[in-house]
């Protein structure tokens, strides 16, 4: 039960995780529309340009939420990475439910009533060509905090599964990319030397 909540978790944070790579697409490519355009054409557009902030708020909100399912965030890890699997996922659940879920809870409460002023209001760049409904980007801050609440319970499930021996814990450390990373070229050195052996065999 637990293990099979914990992929539908996994699979609402990917989820986040593609719609975040889709807005970091667009926002290069606005990024290379507003440079092409300025130094080569002399030319520009206010709105493009504080499209590109807009990209980016998004890709920082909704990356939040993402970056908790990948084990991503900064963490001090001269002690963490000493302990067992065990105490780790200890370490991450008291973690999750004493520090994330408070101030998940208490930003995204905080933000809605100037999320609703902004709709309210209509609010719009005050610059002439600039985007309007600003409301859409500030709403997103209370949404991100919701989506980093309902994954911060996805990520304390999936804690407690490994505290109870269900499954390891993921390593996420840059020595276990280096490890994976050397692992995958020498399958792929492999596999070369495999086909070669088998081409002269021919």
């Amino acid at each position: 039960m637990l293990l099979r909540l914990e992929r539908y978790f996994d699979k609402f944070a990917d989820f986040i995780g593609i719609v975040t790579a889709i807005a970091m697409v667009l926002m290069i490519l606005n990024v290379f529309y507003d440079v092409i355009m300025r130094y080569f054409f002399r030319s520009g557009s206010i709105a493009m340009q504080e499209m590109e902030w807009h990209l980016f708020s998004v890709i920082i909100l909704l990356g939040i939420a993402y970056t908790l399912k990948e084990d991503g965030h900064v963490r001090v890890d001269l002690i963490y990475d000493r302990l067992v699997p065990r105490k780790k996922a200890m370490i991450n659940m008291i973690g999750s439910v004493t520090f994330i879920l408070p101030i998940a809870i208490l930003v995204g409460l905080s933000s809605i009533d100037n999320a609703v002023e902004a709709y309210v209001s209509m609010e719009q760049s005050g610059d002439p060509g600039g985007l309007t409904n600003r409301w859409i980007v500030k709403s997103l801050i209370p949404l991100s905090f919701l989506l980093l609440i309902i994954t911060t319970i996805g990520f304390f499930i999936k804690n407690l599964n490994v505290f109870k021996g269900l499954h390891d814990l993921e390593d996420h450390s840059l020595k276990s990319e280096i490890e994976a990373l050397k692992r995958e070229l020498e399958e792929q050195k492999k596999q070369l030397i495999d086909s070669d052996d088998k081409g002269d065999s021919k």
